[in-house]
């Protein structure tokens, strides 16, 4: 099984690249979060999961272990296979899923690509004890200066609505952490587009 590749993009798609390895083209699906971390042309370094099925072998790359382990732990959970997964790391950051995991919330989960009621309530069940939920400055973007937090539900929904729109994590999270006074899903991606327009 291959479990991690390095080399060199030779072609970069929406949902997968080229990784030329001494010679050997591999094409390696990605997670959106991966795939805006990579370069035509450049040297990458992924770490690989090897899905095997009786009529093909197909290669999900990713740029983190953090977000390999993750995608292990989604693969594990009854009726979720590698492409809804892939899909999920797309839709969400990893700590936006493991916030929400933790916290029970399934309005924010059933948001996601392929993910209904069931999966839902089936994903919390499965990994609220498994994922660990380490904050980053993207998840800052909840808390306000004094101390206070804006609803979990809301700030999530709204960066599951921008990166279903094409932004990235990291284009969202600044301009997030500006609409904090915000309370509802609606004027947090009103106030964002309003940002991100003028970037």
């Amino acid at each position: 099984m291959i479990g991690y590749l390095h080399g060199r993009v030779i072609a970069l798609y929406t949902d997968y690249c080229l990784l030329d390895v001494h010679g050997v083209g591999y094409r390696v699906f990605l997670a959106n979060s991966t795939r805006t971390k990579l370069r035509l042309k450049e040297e990458a370094s992924l770490f690989v999961y090897t899905s095997v099925r009786e009529d093909a072998i197909v290669l999900y790359g990713f740029a983190t272990e953090e977000e390999y382990d993750l995608f292990l732990q989604l693969i594990g959970v009854s009726g979720i296979g590698p492409k809804v997964a892939l899909g999920i790391l797309s839709a969400i950051t990893v700590e936006g899923l493991c916030r929400a995991i933790q916290n029970k919330q399934a309005s924010v989960l059933t948001k996601l690509p392929g993910i209904g009621k069931k999966s839902a309530e089936r994903l919390i069940l499965e990994l609220k004890d498994k994922v660990a939920f380490r904050g980053s400055a993207e998840e800052e973007l909840l808390t306000i200066e004094n101390g206070e937090e804006v609803g979990d539900d809301a700030a999530s929904e709204a960066m599951a609505a921008l990166q279903s729109l094409g932004y990235t994590p990291s284009e969202i999270a600044p301009v997030i952490r500006k609409t904090v006074k915000y309370k509802t899903t609606e004027a947090i991606i009103k106030a964002s587009l309003k940002e991100l327009s003028h970037m």
